[in-house]
């Protein structure tokens, strides 16, 4: 049978995240269909069909998934789900509120946040903060599944030409209106999408130290600025600046974690990136365990010293 991707989007465009989930769903057959629900969404259709590896996609054009409301969605995913064998979305926000419900509606367990595809019933997870896999096998008909998008190399954007098939609007179920939503705007990359991503823990002292420091070193780099819980909770920055288990899973080409000394829930966060830069003033601080490189110093002296010097 075929699989079912649901993909993220802004009824524009497609997010990354749903490249990474496609490149998940190829791993389990040549069949991958894209579910795109919304309104005034024929542009992220479009989208959806150039992306390698996609075989159809299905698009849902009605008023009442304008704000794609999980209730709303996960009812049409449920009148889809017997043509398919799994269904697949993206670990994000959207995802992990969706997903659930589509779960819960086939009476079947949801498989979350997987790492790995093994074969077509089993998959690999990470459990306790990340500090260990979990190898799970489905006996369900129809397997729900979140994907972790830092662990699949996103599909190619372009190149393809997929057939996009009008689907019947489903229920408007009327349980839930979105009243308003607040998009943080920002001339740098995206957190969860960014190639280089440059951190700051408590040891900033301030959020006016965060920014006088580490903005001028990210605009050279052009990188995306996160931040530890403990900066978060400072009230450094705002939390969806945060990096860990209880924020932002990134795996980017490059992380510099400037002041953080490496707690468990940060680690599970960013430890998949692919180069780990740690500068610390304390040589047995935990990020320096994950670091390919390590610098013990006065952070005040050091970052100048490296933005300078790029």
């Amino acid at each position: 049978m075929a699989i079912l991707v649901i993909a993220e989007h802004d009824n524009q465009s497609i997010k990354v995240a749903t490249l990474n989930t496609v490149a998940a769903a190829t791993q389990l057959g040549d069949e991958v269909h894209v579910l795109v629900a919304g309104a005034g969404c024929a542009a992220a259709a479009e989208a959806a069909a150039k992306v390698a590896g996609v075989s159809k996609v299905l698009v849902c054009d009605a008023a009442h998934y304008e704000a794609q409301t999980a209730e709303n969605v996960a009812e049409l995913v449920k009148g889809l789900a017997a043509n398919y064998s799994h269904v697949l979305a993206p670990a994000t926000p959207a995802g992990k509120n969706m997903l659930p419900r589509v779960a819960a509606l086939l009476d079947v367990a949801q498989i979350s946040d997987i790492v790995a595809v093994e074969s077509a019933d089993t998959f690999v997870r990470p459990i306790y903060a990340g500090n260990a896999l979990a190898t799970v096998k489905s006996a369900d008909a129809v397997k729900v599944i979140t994907v972790r998008t830092t662990a699949f190399d996103a599909a190619a954007a372009e190149g393809n030409s997929a057939p996009v098939e009008a689907l019947a609007a489903g229920a408007d179920l009327s349980v839930t209106a979105l009243v308003d939503r607040e998009i943080v705007k920002s001339a740098r990359p995206e957190l969860g999408a960014a190639k280089v991503i440059v951190s700051g823990g408590r040891g900033m002292g301030n959020g006016e130290n965060y920014h006088s420091l580490l903005e001028p070193l990210a605009d050279k780099l052009g990188a995306a600025l996160g931040a530890s819980r403990a900066a978060v909770d400072a009230g450094f920055v705002p939390n969806d600046y945060q990096v860990g288990q209880t924020g932002k899973i990134v795996a980017p080409q490059l992380y510099i974690a400037v002041g953080i000394s490496g707690a468990i829930q940060h680690l599970a966060g960013m430890k998949d990136s692919k180069v780990i830069v740690a500068i610390n003033k304390d040589p047995d601080a935990p990020i320096f365990q994950v670091a390919d490189y390590g610098v013990v110093g006065d952070l005040f002296e050091l970052v100048p010293q490296l933005t300078a010097a790029l």
